[in-house]
């Protein structure tokens, strides 16, 4: 798996990338099947002269590509809803894999209890 952080008008401190590495690791926990990780992270200058944080993830599996961004006024506010947001995309897509490959079992006894009952 690769793991790709940057900046954008932000310089990405070591304490940055490793809070965002081990937030990872609870997306690596439910899916381990990623292939690319790239993260990210800028400061925006609105002009309300708000300063707006502003993270963003493309997440690569075998098949799907799941971008995900999230803002808010702290950057690690903004890391943790980003977080929160892909895990919920992983884990729907984890159980659309596992019940499309179990579909065709669940339709099984259904056509065999059909075929038994018209056959009598």
């Amino acid at each position: 798996m690769n793991l790709t952080i940057s900046g954008h008008h932000l310089d990405v401190t070591p304490a940055i990338r490793e809070y965002v590495q081990n937030k990872l690791e609870r997306i690596k926990r439910h899916f381990d099947h990623v292939i690319d990780i790239a993260v990210i992270l800028t400061v925006d200058n609105l002009t309300e002269k708000e300063k707006r944080q502003k993270a963003e993830i493309n997440l690569r599996v075998s098949g799907k590509t799941m971008y995900v961004e999230s803002l808010s006024q702290d950057l690690y506010a903004a890391i943790d809803t980003l977080i929160d947001k892909l895990d919920r995309q992983v884990m729907k897509h984890k159980a659309k894999l596992q019940d499309h490959s179990h579909a065709a079992i669940k339709r099984l006894p259904d056509t065999y209890e059909e075929a038994s009952a018209s056959a009598t």
